[in-house]
């Protein structure tokens, strides 16, 4: 159903972070990132891909990525005044020094 959705209309970061959430889900990390990655460059202002692709990376020992990701989703939440998840992040960064 959301590749439909996606078919029709690639730019909803909606429908595309459900697909990423449920390649995750499914363990298929590689297909998640591609997709949180892809909303990442679409709507820079997509806080949430930015906190579940960290989430990913570290999965998959990616740290570097992660923390350069996470810096970056910070930046996001500075624009948009995701006051919620920036502590969220913060405390990931925090427990990656």
């Amino acid at each position: 159903m959301l590749t439909e959705i996606l078919t029709q209309n690639p730019a909803d970061s909606f429908a595309r972070y459900g697909l990423a959430m449920a390649y995750a889900a499914e363990g298929r990390s590689d297909e998640a990132l591609t997709e949180f990655g892809a909303i990442i460059q679409k709507d820079p202002e997509y806080v949430p891909a930015y906190q579940m692709s960290a989430q990913q990376l570290l999965k998959a020992g990616r740290t570097e990525e992660a923390h350069a990701r996470l810096v970056a989703g910070l930046g996001a939440c500075d624009r948009t005044g995701n006051s919620h998840a920036v502590s969220e992040m913060q405390a990931m960064l925090d427990d990656l020094s």
